[in-house]
């Protein structure tokens, strides 16, 4: 229904950005004549603004390095959307879209292929940037200020394809995210309903600002443990003050952290292994799949975040990591000489 909402009818979104408060689990109400009612259509810069900011969504289609590490995970040919910045003329989309990338090539909504090259990565937010090998033709999109998006705003969730991509979207929740992947962030942005195609996807606001870049699915949008499916963006204002670094290749400060390998869940107060990362720092150290995390330095850790705090808080890549596991019926004191989760993977960033 939404996907061609805009190709329809582009001032019909504005009205519906504008209207107040919805249920989060019902984006059928969002058409409702008493909604539509309101507010009034938006004025034609705002509308030209929004449509520059749909041209600028693009399309990826990614290819990685032979034997890269990623693959048993990512596979080697991977593809989604990508966001064109405005001045600097990046393509902003979401890392692990160009992890240990061989060839990238960029399609803009007009038919247009460019090559592009990692122009930067970071672990630690979870950002990418390609650098297109010619300047793309979309104007591009300005960056929001995602600590302004509240819960039950509407906004847009646009994927390459323009206006017959895009979908209203309404924020369910903004939390702190602990993802499996020794990784955690501040201010995540949940939306509903869900889409499926939401790698590197571009949430837009009713400005035309970019306000987060598209991650996951997930189960629970509204509240932890409770079901509500949804999708998960990391939020603008975490890669502002990386920006000018990630532009040219230069890893950052967390991003340097120690990483050891590990996918691990949280059920029931405990931490369970869910995979050890083949040839990584864990697997290496004795840890496998099933483990439970009891400890990490003599403290005790019970969910993904204290885990990670203790983790990080041991200093740069290359510290060791003391760890408690049981495994199986055995009690086992374990270390893991961390190291720097760039120095693991195959394919090197080039600019």
């Amino acid at each position: 229904m939404f996907r061609s909402l805009l190709h329809r009818c582009l001032p019909l979104l504005f009205v519906l950005l504008s209207c107040g408060a919805l249920a989060a689990a019902a984006p059928t109400s969002l058409a409702t004549p008493r909604a539509l009612a309101e507010k009034p259509v938006d004025d034609g810069r705002s509308e030209q603004t929004i449509l520059d900011a749909l041209d600028s969504v693009v399309h990826l289609k990614i290819s990685a390095v032979a034997e890269a590490r990623s693959a048993g995970t990512l596979g080697r040919e991977r593809e989604g959307s990508g966001v064109v910045l405005k001045d600097s003329g990046l393509v902003l989309t979401i890392g692990y879209l160009i992890l240990e990338a061989d060839s990238i090539e960029i399609i803009d909504n007009h038919g247009r292929t460019v090559h592009g090259s990692v122009a930067g990565y970071d672990h630690a937010t979870g950002f990418g940037l390609i650098r297109p090998a010619v300047p793309l033709s979309p104007r591009g999109v300005e960056l929001g200020d995602s600590a302004g998006a509240s819960q039950l705003d509407r906004m847009i969730f646009v994927t390459y394809g323009g206006r017959d991509s895009a979908s209203v979207a309404t924020v369910a929740s903004k939390r702190r995210f602990a993802g499996y992947w020794e990784y955690l962030i501040d201010d995540a942005i949940f939306t509903v309903p869900p889409r499926s195609d939401h790698s590197g996807a571009a949430l837009i606001s009713r400005e035309g600002k970019l306000m987060g870049i598209g991650s996951l699915l997930v189960l629970d949008a509204v509240l932890p443990n409770r079901r509500m499916p949804g999708n998960m963006f990391v939020p603008v204002n975490l890669l502002k003050p990386i920006l000018a670094q990630l532009s040219k290749n230069v890893e950052t400060r967390d991003a340097k952290r120690p990483w050891i390998g590990l996918s691990t869940q949280e059920v029931d107060g405990r931490l369970f292994v869910l995979r050890v990362q083949e040839q990584g720092p864990a697997e290496k150290a004795g840890l496998k799949t099933g483990d439970i995390i009891l400890s990490i330095q003599g403290q005790n850790v019970s969910n993904l975040e204290d885990f990670y705090k203790q983790l990080w808080g041991l200093g740069q890549a290359g510290a060791a990591v003391p760890l408690k596991v049981l495994q199986g019926s055995e009690v086992r004191e374990i270390k893991v000489e961390s190291i720097n989760r760039m120095d693991f993977l195959k394919g090197k960033p080039a600019l």
